[in-house]
Formats: structure tokens, sequence, C-alpha cells
């Protein structure tokens, strides 16, 4: 009765081992094959409205293992933030690294990529610990910025259109 017991309790572990195999991996690409040219998708002049607010992102195309962007908002007729971007590929995987307001970069991971969806992470970082982009059917982009739950710190979601 005990051998049963163990064979069962063998096989629920690894029926459990092979689901979250699956829900881990699924259709997404694996750290030891992800390119920069996985992200083409996100080079390109974006922007949006939040009422008084207009906010715009810019990436370059892939080059040289790198893309460089920037961001600001403008409020009021005034910048009230900008920021300077990179993605860029490392010996030890992509990085987005974000300088906002011209201040020393913040490296975040890139560790999924699904199709035009990519997350990147620093879970050792204040706020945001996530930075997701998605690219859209209609052709526009959502950008969220996102911690842990535990921080004041709300998440953010952007949807950004093609600038004209």
């Amino acid at each position: 009765m005990r051998m049963r017991s163990i064979g069962i309790e063998l096989a629920c572990a690894l029926v459990c081992l092979a689901i979250s195999t699956i829900l881990l991996t699924g259709s997404a690409a694996t750290n030891e094959n992800l390119k920069i040219e996985d992200l083409a998708w996100i080079s390109g002049d974006w922007e949006t409205t939040s009422g008084p607010m207009q906010i715009e992102e810019h990436w370059t195309r892939v080059a040289g293992g790198s893309m460089i962007g920037m961001g600001r908002t403008i409020a009021k007729g005034k910048t009230v933030f900008f920021e300077y971007l990179r993605i860029e590929s490392r010996a030890e995987g992509i990085y987005y690294v974000a300088h906002p307001k011209a201040r020393p970069g913040t490296d975040f991971k890139l560790v999924r990529v699904e199709g035009q969806s990519a997350v990147f992470e620093n879970l050792a970082h204040d706020f945001p610990k996530r930075l997701i982009y998605r690219k859209n059917a209609d052709g526009s982009l959502t950008t969220r910025v996102e911690g842990d739950g535990t921080e004041k710190e709300k998440p953010e979601e952007f949807q950004l259109r093609p600038m004209k």
C-alpha cells in the first residue's frame, strides 16, 4: 500500500513539473535564444495624450546590437519629464537601460518575449520593477510600468499611437 502511495505522489509531482514547464516556456522565447532583433517592432515614434499632458517615445531601429530611445512628457507647454533610453545586447542577455532626467542608468533584463510583447525586469529596483511593451493589432503600442504591489506607486499603462 505504501509503495502505491509513493508511486502516485511521484506521478503527481511529474505531472506538476510538466505543467509548470509548459506554462513557463509556452510559446515564449527562452533567455538563451532571445535576440535584440526580436524587439524591432518597438522602433518608431510614438505618442499619446493624457488630459493636458502629451507623452512621446522615440526609438531607433536595431543596429550595432542596440536600440536608442528617448521619452518626454509635456504639460502646459513645458517639458516636465524626460529620459534617455537604450536596449542593448550584452553577453549575459538583453537589457533595457533607463536614464530618467539624465541620471545614472537603471538596468532591466529582458526576461520574456512572446510575439510582439516583451517583459523587462529588475526586481531589486524600488519602482518600477517591471517594464512591459506590447504592440497591438491596431498598430498602437502599450507600455506598462509596475512593481510588486508593496510600493506606494501604482502601475501605469499608456496607449501610444504612431506619430503622424
